[in-house]
């Protein structure tokens, strides 16, 4: 890695082993060994076999599964590394847990994003470096600085030389809740705006049903947008409803492929020809064929560099595939 970043140590929890590696790898380095793992009584052991005394420590994990483990996991390697003298703690979160229950949506409920956050930085933690946030008001909850990733320099480049642009591509919403997203997406790629507008029932709020769609589809290519997929059921009913509106094919795009259940098995069989993602969350075993995976590890790999070197991240931002972060 060089004398510059001797200083710099990369950990990981079991949520996010892959991507460290190769964050790591982009930086020259290697993720410093650590035990992650579980006692007879199913309590979480951890121990750091290297010494942080001083340094830089970033601390991986992310939360497709096993989402109390993993928490835990990040908590005690929190912990771990400040009770060794670590300089600086930085965790680095790709897809923050509870991030869908930010706000109360009804009577006698948690905010359980808010506790998530209290929780991390209880533990001792300094700083946290996250992704596509399903609510951007989540930075909110925490008193420490926060870098939110934006999931645009990822993906610009793969659509532009996919021919997703300009006037014969459409950007959809599949609910009212991706509108800003599809509408900043559509904007950088010089298309138009299409949403799906559903309501969810009050008996199962995972389920969606469509009220109405907005935008023109005839004879277009559509390319669907959202933050996560969970059960996809949602973008998998909204590929079909494009697809019978006219539009020629159907693309989707998520940041956080979670795809619980029997989600890798629908969008294999859904009318979506390719659903981009990233590695935020580790590829599920039975990935569907028509899944491809665009690497967030080297804007994070830049990203751990700006911060150990001290220097600006929105101005990183703005020179990775040519867009403002601001």
């Amino acid at each position: 890695m060089g004398p510059a970043f001797d200083d710099m140590s990369i950990f990981t929890g079991n949520g996010s082993v892959q991507l460290a590696r190769d964050v790591a790898e982009a930086l020259g380095t290697s993720v410093s060994r650590a035990t992650v793992s579980k006692f007879s009584n199913d309590e979480i052991r951890i121990q750091l076999h290297e010494n942080v005394r001083g340094k830089d420590v970033f601390l991986f994990q992310s939360f497709a599964d096993q989402v109390s483990d993993r928490l835990m996991e990040l908590w005690l390697m929190i912990d771990a590394a400040m009770r060794a003298s670590a300089g600086r703690i930085t965790a680095v979160i790709p897809w923050y847990p509870y991030s869908k229950q930010e706000r109360k949506f009804r009577g006698r409920e948690p905010i359980s994003a808010r506790l998530v956050a209290d929780l991390t930085v209880a533990a001792g933690v300094d700083r946290i470096i996250t992704m596509d946030l399903h609510e951007g008001a989540i930075q909110g909850f925490f008193d420490i600085p926060m870098d939110h990733l934006p999931h645009l320099p990822v993906f610009l480049n793969v659509f532009r030389q996919e021919g997703m642009s300009g006037e014969n591509t459409v950007i959809v919403a599949p609910d009212a809740g991706a509108v800003e997203r599809a509408s900043e997406l559509a904007l950088r790629l010089g298309c138009s705006v299409a949403v799906i507008f559903k309501r969810h029932p009050e008996e199962n709020v995972e389920l969606a049903r469509t009220v109405e769609m907005v935008g023109e589809l005839e004879g277009k290519r559509a390319l669907l947008v959202d933050d996560f997929i969970f059960g996809g059921s949602t973008i998998v009913n909204a590929a079909t409803e494009v697809m019978e509106a006219g539009a020629t094919e159907v693309n989707a795009c998520v940041t956080h492929a979670i795809m619980c259940g029997d989600a890798p098995q629908l969008i294999g069989s859904s009318k979506i020809k390719t659903l981009y993602t990233t590695d935020t969350i580790p590829p599920r075993p039975n990935q569907p064929d028509n899944v491809k995976v665009v690497s967030i590890a080297p804007l994070l790999a830049e990203a751990l560099r700006c911060i150990h070197e001290d220097r600006s991240v929105s101005h990183l931002l703005s020179e990775i595939g040519g867009e403002s972060a601001e």
